[in-house]
């Protein structure tokens, strides 16, 4: 045997034990092997968690009722019906709707009241002023603040798209009667006193009028 030929066989050996050395150290790869799935693109992880935080309780109803509750449910489907609606908006109006009608209805003011309230409350309310005005009483009050204002209940009709919501206040006022000879015979008009009102306001959802309408009284 020539030195050539012992040469490459000597070669030959080394590149077997090479390729031997290797499998038992990298392991081998056999038959199909799933591509590598490619990791999100990091605007696409900020989506996901944008979306799952759109997910969660809408605190603008939750801040009100209990989260899953049905008036929960119903204030949900009243921003379906009309994506602009916000509760907390909805009782900031309140607020300044049951003072501007509590004094209008103390000052017997008609044609303020009118325009917000339906008409079966309105003609409650116009009784009681007539009835004032026959027996010659005046009331004189001045309107302190509101002390307590709470969302009690909500409903939605999915048939009509009218939305009720239940009101409670509590609001502090001055008040006095007076007779046709302007002596007072009830009240004090230095005493402040608490009236307590559960008053229901109603609106079809999504309509152009942005006004609701006092629709029930319950003091």
């Amino acid at each position: 045997m020539n030195s050539s030929l012992l040469s490459l066989l000597v070669l030959a050996g080394i590149a077997i034990f090479l390729i031997l050395r290797l499998r038992s150290v990298l392991g081998t790869r056999e038959g199909y092997e799933k591509p590598p799935m490619a990791r999100p693109a990091p605007s696409e992880t900020r989506r996901r968690d944008f979306e799952v935080i759109e997910g969660g309780p809408d605190r603008d109803i939750t801040d009100h009722v209990e989260d899953g509750s049905e008036s929960a449910k119903a204030l949900a489907a009243m921003k379906l019906a009309e994506p602009g609606f916000s509760v907390s908006e909805f009782l900031q109006g309140a607020r300044g709707a049951y003072e501007m009608i509590l004094m209008a209805f103390e000052n017997g003011d008609l044609d303020e009241l009118r325009p917000f309230l339906a008409d079966d409350v309105m003609d409650t309310f116009e009784s009681v002023i007539r009835h004032r005005e026959e027996q010659g009483l005046t009331i004189h009050a001045s309107f302190i603040g509101i002390r307590e204002l709470a969302l009690e209940s909500a409903t939605f009709d999915r048939g009509t798209g009218v939305g009720e919501i239940t009101v409670r206040f509590v609001g502090e006022l001055t008040s006095v009667v007076k007779n046709a000879d302007g002596q007072v015979i009830e009240g004090d008009p230095n005493e402040i006193k608490r009236q307590r009102d559960v008053w229901t306001f109603a609106r079809n959802m999504g309509a152009d009028d942005p006004n609701w309408e006092l629709v029930a009284t319950d003091g």
